[in-house]
């Protein structure tokens, strides 16, 4: 910057909110409707010095601007708020705390604990209700001015349709951390994302679409810190509008667009993990850090008889109040921000049923209206994760249309089903067929029901066949924390086994399950490193553990074992993207017909005879045939039939009328079989495998 401060503001602008560089000087606008004063810090570009300390001159409409003339992009800055220190009416105002610009685009440092941190007087006596005097500057991150210009070229946007998508879960971090063809220095960021050859893996793989685990800047939490652990997933967020600095292995914003670019060149969408529902900041006895020193009563949901206290429907101690206009205005700005700055195809929605509460949820809360009528998210995919910890918070299939949701009705009955458990078989039917029951209302498609066998939070797939018990205690909580049920099975030993009739069942129901969830109707989610069977030694709640546990161990996916698993699900998707019947652009319920007089969607027991009300309702049924039918772009028809053996034994299926020349295209139990013409009408299931037929060989 030409100069770091100047003796005072010009009155600038309520617009936009954030710091804006003009190329002549830079324009503040922060909101806070309860403050009686807003003081701009202006540090060195360290961050280290508090060179000057300007008041913002005007507020409009609760928003406090002025204008610093001359100054550059580059200016490292940071907020203090005067107001009333009044936590019984919902007020935390501290000037002497340093607080990060809710708009900010770049963060440098970070948080360094220290109990300055808190607007309290920690471990005093009257708790939450006492005032710290210390100053927090020296332990907080400060915002820095930005160009945000960056050149695009002729980049081309996947928009990959919603039928023919295929999702891969993955960490930013985590994917590249271990990958030894990677420059060492970078890996682990968003630049060893955009490297070619991680490209070239996720493309020979054949996922469309990438799913990052949260990029926003993120808090390393205090308990963490403590216990010598690390915040992974980042599932608390400090900034909406940076990316985490971790990320970066420059610090450079355009790391993230060139991979974003690159990976476009490649046919890759990128959509963004978001968390809207709260903030790093806790409960009232957390830190000060931005949101609570501006306008603790406006940016939080606080209980209404009690507002020192704050509604805790996340169970991250509070909840941010997107039913407030300039709350829903900083959501809605970043989302815009993420897809026009750096041209994500899309978000998840972390805890999404607490976006649409007021308090009770609503589909038609002002946080879906805001977004389903916004002319720059129209055409980006919208995911929610139907669910909170608040009364009635499991939503899943209630959010209105364009959302998809996850669908963990899947998950389970899939994992409960190819365990043998009795009484699973209709269900796992309706959720193959893409869980109508849940979407087949206000025109949804099947592409809604995002499925997945497996994700960030929980077992990874090759734990589901080799856990019976969470093991969870490198997380210093007793083995308390993650899921209690997992629908998981050891199959004769808790976990690593050198039993090779053991891995052999684990094997086939690991590719049965992930046959199920590839060739299902609805949208597949498949997990980063399911596809080698990456596990985490039984833990199922791996979001502080920034590891070997979580990072992807590209040596052992160099097995022969994981490559034969890899194999096998770049082939399911190979299928699924050659075959139209199996991405349907409407629900089948069995009641259209295409040439030959088939139904498009029929279930068979192994004698060929449709499976009737009484078999349905048989709670030891664990065999079934699904056959899908259905009609190409040049008019001709494929079919496409799954027989599915879940018990122990091998069941012979006969293959239901009328004849075909079937192709046997995949048979988890012999993952490495090349495909080729069924000579018989008759196939033997293995115990525990699926095996895929069609009309017609993959033409790839």
């Amino acid at each position: 910057m030409s100069r770091p401060a100047a003796a005072s503001l010009l009155p600038g602008r309520p617009w936009p909110l954030g710091a804006h560089w003009d190329g002549m000087g830079i324009n503040f606008a922060v909101f806070s409707a309860n403050a009686d004063k807003i003081e701009l810090c202006v540090f060195d570009a360290q961050g280290r010095k508090e060179l000057t300390r300007m008041v913002l001159p005007e507020c409009t409409d609760e928003v406090w601007h002025g204008y610093l003339p001359d100054a550059e992009a580059g200016l490292v800055y940071g907020y203090r708020a005067h107001g009333p220190y009044d936590p019984q009416r919902g007020h935390r105002f501290n000037p002497h705390k340093l607080l990060l610009d809710p708009y900010a685009k770049k963060i440098i440092g970070s948080v360094r604990w220290a109990d300055a941190l808190y607007g309290y007087r920690l471990n005093g006596a009257r708790a939450d209700l006492g005032f710290d005097r210390r100053d927090s500057a020296p332990a907080m991150p400060k915002a820095v001015v930005i160009d945000d210009s960056f050149n695009w070229g002729n980049e081309v946007l996947p928009q990959v349709p919603w039928p023919q998508t295929v999702i891969y879960e993955t960490h930013l971090r985590g994917l590249t951390i271990r990958r030894d063809d990677v420059q060492q220095n970078v890996r682990g960021t968003a630049k060893a994302l955009g490297n070619p050859r991680v490209i070239d893996y996720l493309h020979r793989l054949g996922v469309t679409t990438v799913e990052l685990l949260p990029i926003q800047a993120f808090l390393q939490d205090r308990f963490m810190v403590e216990r010598g652990l690390r915040n992974y997933w980042g599932y608390s967020t400090l900034s909406y509008f940076s990316i985490e600095p971790a990320y970066l292995s420059t610090g450079m914003l355009n790391e993230l667009r060139v991979a974003i670019s690159r990976l476009h060149a490649a046919g890759i969408e990128v959509i963004m993990d978001v968390v809207y529902n709260h903030t790093c900041e806790g409960n009232e006895l957390g830190p000060t850090l931005s949101w609570r020193g501006l306008d603790n009563a406006s940016y939080y949901r606080l209980i209404q008889d009690d507002p020192r206290y704050y509604v805790n429907e996340t169970g991250c101690g509070n909840t941010l109040n997107v039913s407030h206009p300039r709350v829903l205005q900083m959501v809605m700005d970043s989302l815009r921000y993420w897809v026009t700055s750096f041209h994500v195809d899309g978000f998840r929605f972390d805890l999404g049923s607490t976006l649409g509460r007021d308090p009770g949820f609503d589909p038609g809360a002002g946080f879906f209206d805001a977004i389903i009528q916004d002319p720059t998210l129209a055409r980006v995919k919208l995911i929610s994760e139907p669910w909170d910890i608040g009364p009635g918070g499991y939503q899943l299939g209630n959010h209105p249309p364009p959302f998809a949701e996850w669908n963990d009705k899947f998950r389970d009955v899939t994992r409960r089903f190819w365990r043998g458990d009795a009484g699973q078989r209709a269900e796992f039917a309706g959720r193959l067929a893409g869980s109508a029951d849940l979407f087949d209302r206000r025109r949804r498609k099947p592409w809604a029901s995002i499925n997945f066998v497996a994700a960030h939070d929980g077992f990874t797939l090759a734990d589901t066949v080799a856990y019976s018990e969470r093991h969870n205690e490198a997380n210093g909580e007793e083995n308390r924390d993650g899921h209690g049920d997992n629908c998981s099975g050891n199959w004769g030993a808790e976990g690593d086994t050198q039993d090779e009739g053991i891995l052999e069942v684990r094997g086939r129901l690991r590719r049965a399950m992930l046959t199920s969830l590839l060739l299902s109707q609805g949208t597949p989610m498949l997990l980063g490193g399911d596809e080698f069977a990456r596990t985490q030694h039984g833990n199922n709640n791996a979001y502080c553990q920034d590891n070997e546990l979580s990072w992807f161990d590209w040596e052992a996916s160099a097995t022969t074992d994981a490559k034969v698993q890899r194999d096998f699900v770049a082939r399911l998707i190979s299928i699924r993207h050659d075959f139209p019947v199996l991405q349907a652009t409407h629900f089948l319920h069995g009641n259209t017909e295409h040439g030959h007089h088939i139904a498009n969607m029929a279930w068979f027991g192994p004698d060929a005879e449709p499976i009737s009300p009484e078999g349905w309702n048989d709670p030891e049924g664990r065999v079934l045939a699904l056959r899908l039918h259905g009609g190409r772009a040049n008019g001709d028809a494929d079919t496409v039939m799954l027989l599915m053996n879940a018990s122990g034994e091998p069941v012979d299926f006969q293959l239901p009328l009328p004849q075909i020349p079937w192709q046997i295209l995949a048979d988890s139990a012999m993952p490495t079989r090349n495909p080729e013409e069924l000579e018989s009408n008759t196939y033997g299931v293995a115990a525990h495998s699926v095996v895929v037929l069609a009309n017609r060989r993959i033409s790839r």
